[in-house]
């Protein structure tokens, strides 16, 4: 087997046996270009690192340690190899995302337990320096159930195009907007209340500026524009167009490559939904719902004319084919057995 080239490298979120999965740490695929994937196997072993992101111009990965309320980076080593940089970061409760600053200046981590929001400055290697911890939460529906207070549950964060950070907080429905200041972390700049009870939980900006927004419980999607620096929700529609069953949970969301396209992965009922973005990125249509190809589609990834799905509780990642014309999956091109999967970030960075 040729190894991989770095820009032909996808590591693995995963579970591991602390999160009640079945993984050693962070995994690595080589993705072909005929789409298809092949297991590369673990490049590093280390407790539940379930969401990953890279480093824009070093070899640095960056995971959140779900279940030890911890982050942590590694240096690429090897062909695929990982190998620990600098200690586990403090974290807060159920740290489950971490994003890197476009210019590398800095890694956010987003924590479902607690809420909390940190910022993590990085050095000239991309080793973690200090940790800044934003503003709590306030419930902007706290009014609705006043007896009974909703617990802050960050879930993602977004580097936007003009430079300040998006922030989910799927307990008290509101999506964050922060400035970056050196020194300080993140300072709050404004915050979007979405309806109650919908759990905003993934994002990704459209070339249009607008952001696309996906809730897990409510199973919808919804675009907030910028205006005058300020965003505001303009759309809300379902994520699927076959709708949803009891149990269903909604997961991810990203973009097809000429954005044309957004694609919603669904738990429970383990579909992707393709959507059609109409009107200049203001409006998301769902098209068709598609199987995926295993059980619980926790994340999933574009990469050209494929659409790559990692099933947590299958043990598998399934590449399916995208139709140009139309965006919609038309089939499984490729199966690999990956265990509990959780996340599939490609390694963009430069080989160091």
């Amino acid at each position: 087997m040729t190894p991989p080239a770095r820009n032909d490298l996808i590591w693995t979120g995963t579970y591991t046996a602390d999160g009640g999965g079945r993984a050693d740490g962070i995994g690595a695929l080589a993705a072909r270009r005929d789409g298809s994937l092949e297991w590369l196997g673990t490049a590093v072993k280390a407790d539940s690192p379930s969401f990953l992101a890279v480093h824009p111009a070093l070899p640095v990965v960056y995971a959140a340690a779900e279940h030890r309320g911890a982050v942590r980076a590694f240096r690429r080593t090897g062909d695929f190899g990982l190998e620990p940089l600098g200690g586990p970061q403090p974290a807060g409760q159920a740290a489950c995302h971490v994003g890197v600053d476009p210019l590398g200046r800095f890694l956010t981590s987003a924590c479902w337990g607690d809420g909390q929001v940190l910022l993590y400055g990085l050095d000239d290697d991309g080793g973690m320096t200090g940790c800044f911890p934003a503003a709590p939460s306030v419930d902007p529906h706290a009014s609705l159930n006043p007896d009974e207070p909703r617990q802050s549950r960050a879930h993602a964060s977004l580097m936007l195009a003009d430079g300040r950070v998006m922030t989910t907080d799927l307990g008290h429905d509101t999506l964050r907007v922060w400035n970056y200041v050196p020194g300080t972390g993140l300072v709050a700049d404004h915050e979007v209340a979405l309806p109650f009870g919908s759990g905003p939980r993934h994002v990704v900006q459209h070339h249009s500026g607008n952001v696309f927004v996906v809730s897990e419980y409510s199973v919808e999607v919804f675009v907030v524009r910028p205006e005058a620096g300020t965003f505001e929700l303009i759309f809300r529609g379902p994520a699927t167009s076959g709708g949803w069953a009891p149990g269903d949970s909604a997961a991810e969301i990203c973009l097809g490559q000429d954005g044309r396209f957004a694609y919603v992965g669904v738990r429970g009922s383990n579909i992707i939904s393709a959507l059609k973005v109409g009107s200049g990125g203001t409006e998301l249509m769902p098209v068709q719902d598609t199987p995926t190809g295993g059980n619980w589609p926790r994340h999933h990834l574009v990469r050209g004319t494929w659409l790559h799905v990692a099933h947590e509780r299958s043990d598998n990642v399934a590449t399916l084919a995208l139709d140009d014309v139309t965006g919609i999956p038309t089939g499984i091109i490729n199966d690999v057995q990956v265990r509990s999967p959780t996340a599939l970030v490609p390694a963009l960075a430069p080989p160091g």
